[in-house]
């Protein structure tokens, strides 16, 4: 008699723990679903970012080149004025 109450208790057991394994298993298949979605929305942020990055990095090299060009600019005319024409005012004198 005991060995049947142990063999009925382990059959109500298996029985049992199969609904909660698949309720396991749902909720476990739901969750990974979302974090599939989250990496594949985070993965399309990166690649969207690393584009972003190229282009401010080309914008941020052609500013260099035209900053150097106007510097180079700037230095060729302070050159030309460095000889500056003097001048003198005629002060009026009240007489």
């Amino acid at each position: 008699m005991k060995r049947k109450n142990t063999w009925v208790i382990l059959a109500v057991a298996a029985m049992l723990s199969v609904p909660l394994a698949a309720c396991k298993d749902t909720k476990t298949l739901q969750e990974n679903e979302q974090l599939k979605a989250q990496v594949l929305q985070l993965q399309k942020e990166n690649g969207q970012t690393g584009n972003d990055l190229e282009t401010m990095t080309a914008d941020r090299d052609a500013l260099a080149k035209e900053n150097e060009k106007l510097k180079a600019e700037i230095k060729a005319l302070k050159g030309k004025s460095g000889k500056k024409h003097t001048t003198k005012k005629r002060h009026r004198t009240n007489s």
